[in-house]
């Protein structure tokens, strides 16, 4: 009797188990179903890149890390205009992010689906996502532009 108490036990004790496994598995897969797909391009040897990388990855997004040493040319591609160009270039849902945008910038972009070509964060200013440095931060805006490389206030 005892043995057999100790059998149900186990096989509860063991169905718990798969049952927690499940739920963990199906939470995880939906997280990483639900993680916006972005890709990122930037140049091999810079390094504040990938500090936005990371910051992308808790924020929700999935991004695409692509490696290229010819950055003014995707710029070109991508239609970014001269006066907005930093260190990398990012493309999502068909818009371009250039730059240190934050990820709420990024979302809100999404959300409003507005007829731009994209947003930008110009240069490298400190307390950007990926340009953290202590308490310092560097007044920033976020711009949209166009194709014709007319540009206006995002954020």
């Amino acid at each position: 009797m005892l043995i057999s108490q100790i059998n149900r036990y186990i096989r509860s004790v063991v169905v718990l188990f798969v049952a927690i496994a499940v739920i963990l598995l199906t939470t995880s897969t939906a997280a990483a179903e639900n993680a916006l797909a972005i890709t990122v391009y930037r140049d091999p040897s810079c390094s504040c890149c990938g500090g936005w990388i990371n910051y992308l990855t808790i924020q929700g997004f999935q991004p695409k890390n692509v490696l290229t040493s010819d950055m003014n040319a995707l710029k070109r591609q991508y239609g970014v205009p001269n006066d907005l160009v930093s260190c990398h270039t990012a493309v999502i849902d068909g818009y371009v992010i250039e730059g240190h945008v934050p990820a709420d910038n990024i979302k809100r972009l999404l959300a409003e689906q507005p007829n731009v070509t994209g947003i930008a964060v110009p240069g490298m200013p400190i307390g950007t996502p990926g340009m953290e440095s202590g308490d310092i931060r560097e007044p920033f805006t976020v711009l949209s532009f166009d194709q014709q490389g007319n540009t206006e206030a995002f954020n």
